[in-house]
């Protein structure tokens, strides 16, 4: 599925579009709040759901060469998490919804193609 098509079922905000964006495509989700536990995910096209909103998300998605981070909860984003989005060009989306909610319609997206 394509990012862009969840921007508009998650109530996403975008914070930053990767260089990419409009092609990304995601095929495989990640959900965690824990980053050690996603440096371990060996998985193409990696979207991660989070509710931590720290800069370490961006960095950790740098690593594992996520196309997309969403963070949920609607957490207020530090102005360097953003930065370091642009600077890592790691596409970032904030979600008023839960963690639980918004994977729930991502796996309804992604069941759907």
């Amino acid at each position: 599925m394509k990012l862009t098509e969840l921007i508009e079922p998650l109530s996403c905000k975008i914070i930053h579009e990767g260089s990419d964006f409009a092609d990304t495509t995601i095929e495989n989700v990640t959900a965690s709040d824990l980053m050690s536990d996603v440096l371990v995910v060996d998985k193409h096209n990696l979207l991660i759901v989070t509710s931590l909103a720290s800069d370490q998300v961006i960095r950790t998605g740098d690593i594992v060469g996520a196309r997309a981070v969403i963070v949920v909860n609607g957490k207020a984003l530090p102005a360097t998490m953003s930065k370091l989005a642009q600077e890592l060009d790691v596409s970032l989306l904030l979600s008023p919804l839960t963690k639980f909610m918004a994977c729930v319609r991502i796996g309804r997206l992604m069941n759907t193609e």
